[in-house]
């Protein structure tokens, strides 16, 4: 299945520790950046104001990781994101981090959508769930859309 998203990211100064390489939670950073960018320029829902105005949280309640490699200050990684299920308040995505020699680091991420009223799960709204199913119907089925 090839990736619904995918983008290259610039490893940054301040991705980095004294020793040159990427401190592991400096992924973490760049995977919600990557989300973020996902929502908003790949499936053309606007995430601040989804989360601002809208009121609707996405966050992050289930993150496997998988570290394979260091990152380099000023190395060019390739970040790709599929969608494993579609629920009808939860998303599955699985992610990637990819240098040219081959995996820096993958991920396994549920995200849950809430209100941001009363901090509890709610069905997707009808927009995003269109947004979801339609980068499903044109990058591959996921194992559920339930």
């Amino acid at each position: 299945m090839e990736p619904v998203f995918e983008r290259e990211v610039l490893v940054r100064f301040g991705h980095c520790d004294p020793g040159g390489i990427v401190f592991f939670p400096r992924y973490f950073e760049m995977l919600q950046v990557f989300v973020e960018d996902w929502f908003n320029d790949g499936l053309g829902v606007d995430y601040a104001t989804l989360v601002g105005t809208r009121r609707i949280g996405l966050p992050t309640v289930q993150l496997q990781t998988r570290f394979e490699r260091i990152s380099r200050l000023g190395e060019r990684l390739t970040q790709r994101l599929w969608i494993e299920r579609v629920g009808r308040s939860s998303l599955t995505l699985r992610l990637s981090i990819d240098g040219p020699d081959g995996p820096r680091a993958a991920f396994g991420q549920v995200l849950v959508c809430t209100s941001l009223d009363t901090h509890h799960s709610q069905p997707f709204p009808e927009d995003v769930r269109a947004a979801l199913v339609r980068a499903v119907q044109a990058h591959g089925k996921p194992t559920s859309t339930g």
